[in-house]
């Protein structure tokens, strides 16, 4: 600080002005210290009174990682914090690669048939482009809420509320009912355990073993036991009760009522008497005065007239101001209080000369018109025959309208102030009306999987805004910062924009239902078969082992596998060869493995923290962090280069598919020809344009 500073300058006056690796200044008080070089070996050489500032920029001093708050735990010297930051498992990046899906139409899509064989055979044979499109409708259907497309058809809050208090009414009644049900269970145990003792008790008396006085008090405290173990039950757990047992309703609604009315009555006697008694502690002392009423002068100086009133209009005055005659104070209470009427004057009359030309403003009630009503019976169908929507189309498409001609259907416009272009489209679902927060994915839950998106993707698009599209999908994976460029090239730029065509080639005949497909790459260094991974949404590589390493198989059920027998530093060696998609699924095996990924954390790992919403006692929501989380990426070995496999090409299956109808023609046809006039011209000089012309030599 500026104080201490200030301190220092006057203690050691050559010292603060002094920088010099060889001064020789002779050490006095209050003048200079001895020169000392840095303990931690940084090669500075200082005053010793500098030693504290040294060490706030000393490379050696070990200081907490930059990323210290965000979860790092490593301690490290301070020259090397920038190095760090490069492997920092708190430095994550969040991949933000976006690309499309349009949902199918009948435009894009008239023939479902490839959708329906890909799904039917969907466990055979896993595809890439399906898997992803089955992920990116998940994520579609999670994310359209049916509040914002059709807020007409959602229920109220009252229909709502009534609704939970009805599921509510049957969870309350099967916990009466278990209850009770247990309730009798202890009855009859006790009654057994009774007549059981009652046994007992006749088989003393015929030994002439008999204690009438100890079985009575027993008797007796069994009763009371038992009336003391039943619950008591609420007001609310009787009326249903009541409503159970075939009570009338109206019954019970009179008897809620004159209830209602005893219980005021009782509550107004018991203040009358709370009142009473006040007063008469008030007398009995002699000074009656109630707090927070207010006083004013009686100038008659008469206690009678006061005495007489309501108690309710003033209160009993104290005896001693009654026998002297001097004036006294009153407390006056306010008795009845009449509300004041409010009249609201306005000064402003409007001009009777104004009026408004035709030519400033469009006056809507200038031309004639008829107010007409149209609703769905002008379309001359019988209600029960109306068609009923289904609730992906609807809503696909209400979403797919607004993201190309950038408004709802049937949305309400204003052209100017004056006038409003009113729009209504009548839906009528089955599953109706929508409770508040349903999303398509609630509705879908119980239905056969079906495919609504296109197979192809787009990565650039000109036909909307993607910041708002419900239509635009992102990746959201976070990896370490060493590990984002791998993970872009190998996943996006390889596999995904390569997936419709190249990567992964479907047959031509695709568009008649033809589901063969087959990938064309693998990593150019060894065998590997790449997949995609729908619960965690990524894609794998997974290596292909020769027969000779898997012909001893796996270990009988029971029996340790030859891996977990391996000595631990050996296990933790072995593991940290493998990739983050590896390491994270073989966390998943056994304890043993999850510790020697767990040592594995620091080095491979990144960590996140992991926030959660609270309420203040003032009722504001926040954020506050409540732990860190320690794991590994998606990522899998880099693949620095990819090479053709080995496979039969596309056209040795068009040879044997079954959509591949070969029409072979065996009757003659006439090809076009053209007569070429050549004539042997002697002349040096060449024929132009108009003597061919002239000539009519061209022949079409």
């Amino acid at each position: 600080s500026h104080r201490s500073r200030a301190s220092r300058i006057r203690q050691h006056l050559h010292c603060d002005s002094c920088y010099s690796r060889r001064c020789r200044a002779r050490v006095e008080v209050s003048v200079s210290c001895a020169l000392v070089p840095c303990r931690l070996l940084c090669g500075a050489v200082f005053h010793l009174c500098k030693e504290e500032d040294h060490l706030l920029l000393c490379p050696n001093v070990r200081v907490p990682c930059l990323n210290g708050e965000y979860g790092c735990p490593v301690q490290l010297p301070r020259s090397s914090q920038a190095a760090h930051l490069q492997v920092c498992p708190a430095s994550v990046v969040c991949c933000s690669m976006e690309w499309n899906r349009w949902p199918v139409t009948t435009c894009s899509q008239p023939n479902t048939e490839l959708f329906e064989n890909l799904l039917r055979e969907q466990k055979q044979e896993e595809c890439l482009d399906l898997a992803m499109a089955l992920k990116d409708q998940d994520a579609l259907f999670h994310s359209i809420k049916m509040k914002k497309l059709f807020p007409e058809l959602i229920q109220s809050v009252d229909e709502e509320e009534r609704e939970e208090q009805r599921q509510e009414e049957e969870r309350r009644k099967e916990k009466e009912k278990k209850k009770r049900a247990l309730l009798e269970k202890e009855a009859a145990e006790r009654a057994a355990s009774k007549e059981a003792r009652d046994k007992i008790w006749e088989a003393v008396n015929r030994i002439n073993v008999n204690f009438p006085d100890e079985k009575q008090e027993e008797d007796e405290y069994e009763y009371e036991a038992g009336v003391e173990s039943q619950p008591m039950l609420s007001q609310e757990e009787r009326e249903a009760i009541a409503r159970a047992s075939g009570v009338d309703a109206d019954l019970l609604v009179n008897y809620n009522a004159w209830e209602r009315m005893f219980s005021m009555e009782m509550g107004g006697c018991r203040e009358a008497e709370g009142t009473a008694a006040a007063a008469d502690r008030g007398q009995g002392r002699g000074g009656g005065k109630s707090l927070g009423t207010l006083k004013e002068e009686d100038e008659t100086g008469s206690c009678a007239g006061a005495a007489a009133t309501s108690s309710s209009a003033c209160s009993v005055p104290s005896a001693s101001s009654c026998r002297t005659g001097k004036p006294r104070m009153k407390n006056f209470v306010y008795g009845k209080v009449e509300p004041m009427k409010i009249i609201t004057v306005r000064t402003f009359k409007v001009p009777s000369s104004f009026t408004a030309r035709q030519g400033r403003i469009r006056n809507p009630g200038f031309y004639k018109r008829e107010n007409e009503a149209v609703d769905t019976s002008d379309l001359g169908v019988a209600p029960g025959e109306m068609p009923v929507w289904e609730e992906v189309q609807a809503s696909l498409l209400c979403s797919l309208e607004r993201e190309q001609r950038g408004h709802l259907i049937a949305e309400s416009t204003s052209s100017d102030s004056l006038l409003t272009d009113q729009g209504t489209q009548t839906y009528s679902f089955l599953s109706a009306p929508f409770r508040r927060k349903t999303s398509l994915a609630d509705l879908t839950a119980g239905k056969p999987l079906e495919l609504h998106l296109q197979l192809q993707l787009e990565s650039v698009t000109s036909r909307h805004n993607k910041a708002s599209s419900a239509f635009t999908f992102l990746c959201g994976h976070t990896f370490q910062r060493t590990e984002y460029g791998k993970h872009y090239k190998n996943i996006h730029s390889d596999i995904q924009m390569g997936v419709d065509g190249w990567f992964e080639q479907r047959c031509p005949l695709a568009y008649l239902g033809c589901t063969y497909t087959h990938r064309r790459f693998r990593p150019s260094t060894y065998e590997a078969t790449t997949s995609f991974n729908e619960e965690l949404g990524c894609f794998s590589l997974h290596p292909t082992a020769p027969s000779s390493h898997t012909r001893g198989g796996g270990q009988a059920g029971g029996e340790e596998d030859s891996l977990s027998v391996l000595p631990y530093e050996v296990l933790c060696h072995v593991a940290s060869f493998l990739d983050s998609l590896s390491l994270s699924q073989l966390a998943l095996v056994s304890r043993l493995m999850r510790q020697v990924c767990s040592s594995l954390l620091q080095e491979r790992g990144m960590v996140t923290l992991h926030w959660e919403r609270s309420s203040s006692s003032q009722g504001r929501a926040n954020w506050k962090v409540t732990h860190k989380v320690w794991r590994f990426s998606s990522l899998f070995s880099p693949v620095d280069s990819w090479g053709f496999r080995n496979i039969p090409s596309i056209s040795e299956h068009l040879k044997v598919c079954h959509y591949n109808e070969v029409e072979r023609k065996t009757e003659k046809m006439c090809l076009p020809h053209v007569q070429e006039e050549i004539q042997s011209n002697k002349s040096c000089k060449g024929s132009t344009l108009v003597t061919l012309f002239q000539e009519k030599r061209i022949l079409m």
